[in-house]
């Protein structure tokens, strides 16, 4: 089968990103083909550059979410800055940014001032709030969305709310920013014209609450906090095996509730009785029917207990760690993983989930602070002492 054109290959995108979600934007967008010029600061660049050193001395933030990029190293104060990133834009079609709020706008980097004169150019903003309304130019951090969002009073133990685990917040500014591009690259090929997107984080988060919104609706009682377990569904959650290790399951109706009753815990009396026969009566009385389960599972290992689930087809998985990942025979035998260069050696990167099967996504390598620099000013017509000036006034 010959692979074809990637769709976004001829696709420029300007990126005045840094930390999560506008990179992982633009390395999504990178997947599909398009070009990613990433402005870093000398010297240090992007601050996630510096969040750890896990991946080969390399920080694990910076390797998820920024391979198949350009790095140009620039100081947006410099004078000479605002040149070069007239030039980049006067090819590009897309500026995407998540600077401080208020930043981009301050340095003539709206839409409204570039529309004018890149008619075609889309713009997209992501900030903590959204571009208006009283919280506009407060910071946002994950954990700060996560808390104003509602996520952390219904995730958690009910005695301590707990955060989640990777940065959920980011990732869905991120995941909405990627889809609405998409969304209007596709419109300016029917119109000619670029657009603003203002992608919030509250916003992003907000959406995401789904179900435990709704549940609260018209101030009804909000879903309590259940730590593993689901908050109104039982049982539905994590449960400890005789081996140590533990096991997630879930039951979604009463058919599902008989057969866990005859073929796993191997009590059909527990079908009918009266303090479990409705998914409701469960969920108020968890506490009586964890303790049989336990008693049950106490006496099997994780794996015979996957095996009753999976003879009785329901719903279960194992409470895997970082490592087992890493290791998950699933992902290996869909052959998920490839190798991605970096300044410090080829690292493990997975394929991005669902791409068509006619063309290959990009996985380049992850660059270096301003590997890039020198060959991108060259092709906006900066020659070597020219470029040799800047570096030596720090503007690079």
């Amino acid at each position: 089968m010959t692979l074809g054109t990637r769709p976004l290959e001829g696709i420029t995108v300007v990126a005045l990103e840094h930390v999560i979600a506008a990179p992982f934007c633009t390395r999504q967008l990178a997947d599909l083909g398009a070009r990613i010029i990433k402005i870093e600061r000398p010297g240090v660049g992007d601050p996630a550059r510096q969040y750890d050193t896990r991946v080969r001395g390399q920080s694990s933030h910076f390797v998820w979410t920024n391979r198949s990029k350009e790095s140009l190293s620039l100081d947006l104060k410099h004078d000479e800055a605002k040149v070069i990133l007239a030039r980049l834009l006067e090819n590009a079609d897309v500026l995407i940014q998540n600077l401080a709020p208020g930043a981009a706008d301050r340095m003539g980097y709206s839409y409204e001032k570039l529309s004018a004169t890149h008619p075609r150019l889309i713009v997209c903003d992501i900030s903590g709030y959204g571009a208006d309304g009283p919280y506009r130019d407060k910071k946002a951090y994950d954990l700060l969305i996560q808390s104003e969002s509602g996520l952390l009073s219904v995730t958690g133990t009910e005695a301590e709310p707990a955060k989640a685990g990777c940065s959920i917040v980011d990732i869905a500014a991120g995941m909405y920013a990627y889809s609405n591009i998409l969304a209007a690259l596709i419109q300016r090929g029917r119109t000619g014209r670029g657009c603003r997107i203002d992608i919030s984080m509250l916003e992003a988060m907000a959406e995401w609450m789904s179900f435990p919104l709704y549940y609260a609706y018209d101030g009804a009682a909000p879903p309590p906090r259940a730590g593993a377990s689901h908050a109104t569904i039982y049982p539905y959650g994590p449960f400890p095996a005789g081996d140590g290790r533990r096991v997630m399951l879930g039951l979604q109706n009463e058919r599902e509730w008989a057969t866990f009753c005859q073929k796993v815990v191997r009590m059909p009396q527990l079908e009918t009785d009266p303090r479990f026969s409705s998914n409701p009566k469960r969920s108020a009385a968890r506490e009586e029917l964890r303790a049989i389960i336990v008693e049950v599972f106490s006496h099997l290992s994780a794996e015979d207990v996957v095996a009753r689930l999976d003879e009785a087809q329901i719903g279960n998985a194992r409470m895997n760690d970082m490592h087992e990942v890493w290791n998950h025979a699933q992902l290996a035998a869909r052959g998920r993983w490839r190798d991605v260069d970096t300044p410090a050696g080829p690292v493990k990167a997975m394929l991005p989930p669902g791409m068509p099967e006619s063309f290959s996504p990009r996985m380049d390598p992850i660059p270096a602070v301003g590997q890039h620099t020198d060959a991108i000013l060259a092709e906006l017509g900066y020659d070597a002492d020219a470029i040799t000036r800047l570096r030596a006034e720090k503007a690079i």
